[in-house]
């Protein structure tokens, strides 16, 4: 069996849109990509609302990726895949991050991956750079104040680093368009495309390892 990590921030978790619920499994991404893929692959998930990947977050403990992604590497290996898809809420504005700023702290969670010596160079890495900040609420527009167009940016800078490690790269806006109703999170139908296209991408990964 190839074991799966997915880490994420809320549309990893299965935030939805307005009401802050939690998507039962078989609606969140992680549940399509594992009916997806089937009982030769076992997807673990590891989502948390307001994940950066290296930032702490004011009043909220344990949000920065890179404090916790050891410890997940190690507890849930051996590991075939790493799947990393982090960015979104980097871009707050109290953070004043750029879309290359935000890429390349991305980059040191997958470089994190490749050096970790309980993994012993054995696990493949697909980073995944997160759909864009679309149409915000009034309650959001302060807190993702100029995020929008940085969203845009960050397929391109994902995808250089990307090419520079020499990993895998997903682009999530090709698949999915953020929902209108709060400008970051996903619906239900969103997450089964991005389950199923993402089944098609690590296939591809895995088949070829």
């Amino acid at each position: 069996m190839k074991n799966i990590l997915c880490f994420g921030d809320s549309n990893t978790w299965g935030y939805t849109p307005v009401t802050g619920q939690r998507y039962p499994l078989s609606v969140r991404w992680t549940g399509v990509l594992q009916q997806s893929l089937g009982d030769d692959y076992y997807v673990i998930e590891q989502g948390l609302n307001g994940r950066t990947t290296r930032l702490d977050e004011p009043g909220r403990a344990d949000r920065n990726g890179i404090a916790l992604l050891p410890v997940m590497l190690e507890s849930h290996r051996p590991l075939a895949l790493v799947v990393i898809m982090l960015g979104t809420n980097d871009l707050k504005a109290h953070y004043q991050q750029s879309a290359k700023d935000v890429a390349q702290s991305a980059g040191l969670l997958c470089k994190m991956v490749l050096e970790n010596d309980y993994l012993e160079g054995q696990t493949q890495v697909l980073l995944v750079s997160p759909t864009w900040i679309t149409k915000l609420p009034d309650d959001c527009q302060e807190v993702f104040a100029r995020a929008t167009d940085k969203s845009r940016m960050l397929a391109s800078c994902f995808a250089k680093i990307a090419e520079q490690l020499q990993i895998h790269f997903f682009n999530a806006t090709k698949v999915v368009k953020t929902t209108n109703s709060d400008g970051v999170h996903w619906e239900a139908q969103q997450h089964n495309d991005f389950g199923q296209a993402l089944a098609i991408k690590i296939q591809s990964v895995l088949d070829g390892s």
